[in-house]
């Protein structure tokens, strides 16, 4: 600019020519971010909105609309006394909840089922409040919840989709478990799901609480979705004589064509239960802080637990780091210095809980303790 006015400019930036020249560097400088951030939406760890949901269209998936609580409650009743999949419940709050499979009250007089929220989105369901019988089944009296729900969600997030996008490219295969993995999570409502195989000719233990797995077999691990749903999607992926393993068993027909009568199949997956996790929040009592930091706090313990700030939600068989509460906490205002953070499933005194293939981690508000020290 110097040497297209002549030369001997003022370079300083409050004059005319200061304004003009650093006002065209911003422009240009802006141009050159918007090219970069184009570039970088072909690399599925970095793409985000149409972009993001082109690449999974690459691997014929899509985002995900918004998901639903699912909630693990024991209903009560007279033994043999069948619950079918559909009947209605709700909870203190007025919410109505669906059962997710057809279940049957067992000698003890209880039995434990999959209920979920007839509406989408991060709703919570707090141990206890399941209470309701909306929808009367003669021999079935009463229900409840003893462990929180595990809290569905708004429509899939970004980190969420490339979670499930990098865990589904085999979602057109067959026999693999990553393609068992993939069908099953490409579920409607379908929160998380955890997979593993055995190929030894013996029962394997695995995870923390050594789940003893069958010889031969496959364990599928679920939260949200339909039984059905999810029986047949697993059938229809798995290889030929692979025994199942679960609290779950569903009866699938095969409708392939190759038989008649139809065969049918029993098919077993995990539902597995509800791990509360406790927190305790230490920050420094600052004056300037405001008067509801407690809440503040919690909402943001509990958003990154749930993955509803755009970060990956806590899962089945996964390892939860205090570490990854540090940043939430000290940005919910300015002035927040964090002491620490602790985390347990009875009291809150370790840094890391590792989670059961067999455990699904809840989350309640109750179960935050926030510290002014």
């Amino acid at each position: 600019m110097n040497a297209a006015f002549g030369g001997g400019l003022n370079p300083g930036l409050e004059t005319p020519q200061g304004q003009l020249a650093s006002s065209q560097a911003a422009v240009i400088g802006d141009k050159n971010n918007e090219v970069a951030l184009a570039v970088n939406q072909v690399d599925p760890q970095y793409a985000d909105g149409r972009f993001q949901d082109a690449i999974g269209r690459i691997y014929f998936l899509t985002r995900k609309p918004a998901t639903s609580t699912a909630v693990q409650a024991t209903l009560t009743g007279i033994s043999g006394t069948v619950v079918p999949a559909g009947t209605l419940a709700q909870d203190t709050d007025g919410n109505t909840y669906v059962n997710a499979g057809d279940v049957t009250i067992g000698i003890t007089g209880t039995v434990i089922a999959e209920f979920q929220n007839a509406a989408t989105g991060p709703i919570p369901c707090a141990a206890g409040t399941l209470t309701s019988v909306y929808q009367a089944i003669p021999g079935w009296d009463a229900i409840t919840n003893a462990a929180d729900g595990v809290m569905g969600s708004d429509v899939e997030s970004r980190a969420d989709f490339e979670y499930r996008r990098k865990n589904s490219v085999a979602l057109n295969g067959k026999g693999t478990l990553g393609t068992i993995y993939a069908t099953v999570y490409n579920l409607a409502n379908v929160l998380d799901v955890y997979a593993i195989d055995n190929p030894a000719n013996t029962t394997v233990n695995t995870g923390v609480t050594n789940y003893p797995m069958a010889a031969h077999s496959v364990y599928v691990a679920v939260v949200g979705g339909v039984d059905a749903d999810i029986a047949a999607a697993i059938w229809s992926k798995k290889d030929l004589g692979c025994d199942y393993n679960g609290n779950t068993s569903v009866t699938v027909k095969d409708n392939s064509g190759y038989n008649f009568p139809q065969p049918t199949y029993t098919v077993k997956f995990e539902r597995p239960a509800a791990l509360p996790i406790k927190y305790a929040v230490n920050i420094v009592n600052d004056s300037t802080l405001p008067s509801n930091i407690v809440a503040l706090v919690k909402a943001a313990i509990i958003a990154r637990f749930n993955g509803v700030d755009g970060t990956n939600r806590e899962r089945i068989g996964s390892s939860i780091f205090t570490s990854r509460y540090y940043a939430p906490v000290s940005a919910v205002t300015t002035n927040v210095a964090v002491v620490s953070i602790l985390i347990g499933t009875s009291t809150a005194t370790l840094t890391k809980v590792d989670v059961g293939v067999d455990q699904a981690p809840t989350l309640s508000e109750a179960d935050i303790t926030v510290n002014l020290v």
